[in-house]
């Protein structure tokens, strides 16, 4: 794969596969690169992506926009635009909106989760 600009305007999201009120937007995938994928998610108010495992991939994860919970270390933490989340391999995470406008995340996993 090359070096590659996204011109925001021309980031397309769709429905999230497995959440509801939910959507991504798939930057980077395994398909194009082994190493890693890129996505950027859209969460809608109120909406929570449950506590979950990856097991072989780390993600980071940065609040882009709006605010919530992010659960860390077992505990569910605020979170707000400019924050960062860095997960390692087989650790429990969540993501919950809680804020009046959606929420918007830059995440990558390495390796590729997508």
């Amino acid at each position: 794969m090359q070096s590659r600009l996204f011109p925001c305007n021309d980031v397309q999201f769709t429905d999230h596969p497995k959440y509801l009120n939910v959507r991504i937007a798939l930057l980077v995938s395994g398909r194009e690169n082994d190493r890693v994928s890129v996505c950027m998610l859209e969460i809608a108010t109120n909406t929570e992506i449950p506590a979950h495992i990856h097991e072989t991939q780390a993600d980071s994860i940065f609040v882009a926009a709006g605010e919530g919970e992010a659960l860390v270390n077992g505990a569910w933490q605020p979170i707000e635009v400019g924050d960062y989340i860095f997960v390692p391999p087989g650790d429990e995470h969540g993501i919950r909106n809680t804020g009046p406008t959606p929420m918007l995340l830059f995440i990558h996993h390495s390796p590729p989760l997508f």
